[in-house]
């Protein structure tokens, strides 16, 4: 299949969506779709293309399909982690197994959409995403017990040591050290980090913990057996 780009001029960062899609016809309709509701839209049906446009511009938000014809979406998912942690990645893809949804969660996905999808559930989807990630902070640090969390940079500061965070590693923390000593339940916190209340038996939150504890050092995110965690470091 020929590569197809198609790229929306002008636009400041937080308006701008990169819809990495190889069908055509799709792709056309996401981007008349979000450019009118009032977004800035990059399409490219390549995978590799889509993932140089990540590495070389400023995107609010990219939507990608899983099935590409040259690499595979979670292969892109993936190497957008690495390299840029910070960029909010929504999955619109055909699968809609419970194990695919969760793989993408637990690589980084902010959302998913399965196909087939209805237009104005999905632009309300990115306008959360999106008014998420440009919320106003009245401060730009967080602190708890010794830990400062950069609102900015997104990295937490413990001992004299930073730590980046990815994207939900970042709002995991986040919300842990806003109520610092209180218990937080399973379901709070997957609704918060990731929109969705999963099937109880996924461990995409245990997931998410295990990494904080491995960047924090010590135990300052405690497991409340059969009801979620609390963060208390002293």
């Amino acid at each position: 299949m020929s590569q197809h780009l198609a790229v929306a001029t002008g636009g400041l960062a937080e308006d701008r969506i990169l819809v990495i899609e190889d069908e055509p016809k799709i792709a056309r309709l996401l981007a008349r779709t979000l450019s009118a509701a009032g977004f800035h839209v990059t399409t490219a049906t390549s995978g590799l293309r889509g993932l140089s446009l990540v590495k070389q511009s400023a995107f609010a938000l990219v939507i990608l399909d899983l099935m590409l014809p040259d690499i595979d979406g979670l292969s892109i998912l993936g190497s957008v982690q690495e390299s840029h942690p910070e960029q909010q990645v929504l999955i619109l893809s055909a699968l809609g197994d419970v194990h695919s949804k969760v793989r993408c969660l637990e690589i980084g996905a902010c959302d998913y959409v399965t196909k087939p999808f209805d237009l104005p559930e999905l632009v309300a989807r990115v306008r959360l995403r999106l008014r998420e990630r440009r919320q106003t902070r009245k401060t730009r640090y967080l602190e708890a017990d010794g830990y400062v969390l950069d609102l900015q940079r997104r990295s937490v500061t413990v001992d004299g040591r930073t730590t980046s965070l990815s994207t939900r590693e970042f709002v995991l923390l986040e919300y842990l050290m806003e109520r610092a000593g209180d218990v937080c339940n399973r379901e709070e916190l997957l609704e918060h980090v990731w929109g969705y209340t999963f099937d109880p038996a996924t461990n995409v939150l245990d997931v998410y913990v295990g990494r904080l504890r491995s960047k924090l050092g010590g135990q300052p995110i405690q497991t409340v057996r059969n009801v979620g965690y609390a963060f208390v470091a002293a």
